[in-house]
């Protein structure tokens, strides 16, 4: 089975549902990783939207995640570090942790969730943006995992 990322609150390219957005409660969905690749350290995500008027909007950036993730959990504390030890940046919303759907009226947007496997932890302090997370990930990704849903207002 390939290095997947899934969520039971919806599918590959179906509508994200409204906890999960501004119009709702904005919690974080639930989320769940399968067949992380051998050699795995540490895991990051990031969430963003690709079809933000301003360009890409970025709703999520969390970090060293530990290799045996397999579950996170719906609505995630809004906290710099996370109880498993992992830690979360900067969305583009100015806070940290999750901030959900929140495009303007009109047309969908996608929400691409990425989930990236990495052969040695992340060493970013709390509150890094992605472009951070990014540099530091680059030469140490063992693979990539996407989940992609769409919101409308």
């Amino acid at each position: 089975m390939p290095f997947a990322l899934s969520s039971p609150s919806f599918r590959e390219g179906e509508r994200i549902p409204k906890p999960y957005t501004c119009e709702g409660a904005d919690v974080s969905p639930p989320l769940v990783v399968t067949s992380v690749p051998a050699g795995t350290q540490a895991l990051a995500l990031i969430v963003d939207d690709p079809d933000a008027p301003a360009g890409t909007w970025v709703h999520w950036v969390l970090y060293h995640l530990p290799a045996d993730t397999r579950v996170l959990p719906e609505g995630l504390p809004k906290n710099e570090r996370l109880d498993s030890g992992a830690m979360q940046g900067l969305n583009d919303f100015g806070r940290f942790g999750y901030g959900g759907p929140c495009p303007p009226p009109g047309s969908p947007h996608r929400y691409v969730f990425t989930l990236y496997a990495l052969d040695e932890p992340i060493t970013l302090p709390p509150r890094a943006t992605k472009t951070q997370l990014e540099r530091q990930m680059k030469g140490h990704l063992l693979g990539q995992a996407h989940l992609i849903g769409l919101y409308q207002r």
